[in-house]
């Protein structure tokens, strides 16, 4: 086994067991035991398990503003509403395919502690700038409504967030398979409605939103 396929085993159980036992409640030996490796590997790769809970929150933010940065560069030239549009799908498309970790990183956010302290004051600062510039940006087209940014950010979050943090209240009070490949197709029409009604003036929905479909 190389030391790529040795790492990425460890991630894997990490991952599995952090979300199902907790952090505290895993040990270092069971996330070994999972992942088939000697536990001598774990802390020779990620220095232990807070190492590990640190790669695993860095990597998923290191990917995520990554997909943002993508679609934020094209601002100066394309449309506001089409490229926040298209960052709401790719990161709904992200979370999809990393739904174990999605959970993880977004539960261990909700936490006090250093690492989640370092990762307010970097990652997630980004993540406001980039999604209050965009927001602003509209409003100062005359596009976007005006109101207060941080209380729109904070409910585009949410809406991105909630399937994956509580994916139980979904499928069981819900009946929502958010594992399912059709439901990101359904929910990023649904928040495209949300966006639209939240967001965008009167005047400019019939004219322009057929541009953002």
């Amino acid at each position: 086994m190389t030391k790529n396929e040795t790492k990425q085993k460890i991630l894997d159980a990490a991952i599995y067991l952090f979300t199902s036992k907790g952090f505290t409640g895993t040990s270092v030996r069971e996330i070994a035991s999972r992942a088939n490796v000697n536990i001598a590997h774990i802390s020779y790769y990620f220095k232990g398990k807070g190492g590990l809970l640190e790669h695993l929150v860095s990597s998923y933010y290191e990917e995520y503003l990554k997909l943002i940065e993508k679609k934020y560069s094209q601002l100066k030239y394309g449309n506001t509403h089409v490229i926040l549009s298209e960052i709401i799908l790719e990161l709904l498309n992200y979370q999809h395919e990393n739904r174990q970790l999605s959970r993880l990183v977004y539960r261990e956010v909700t936490l006090d502690s250093v690492l989640i302290r370092e990762v307010m004051t970097t990652y997630l600062t980004k993540e406001k700038y980039y999604l209050k510039t965009i927001i602003e940006k509209g409003i100062a087209e005359g596009y976007y409504r005006k109101g207060f940014v941080p209380h729109m950010i904070i409910q585009l979050r949410s809406l991105l967030q909630m399937p994956y943090l509580q994916p139980q209240y979904m499928s069981e009070v819900l009946h929502i398979q958010t594992h399912e490949a059709y439901f990101v197709h359904q929910y990023y029409k649904e928040l495209k409605i949300w966006l639209n009604s939240m967001l965008v003036v009167n005047q400019f929905r019939d004219e322009k939103l057929a541009s953002a479909r």
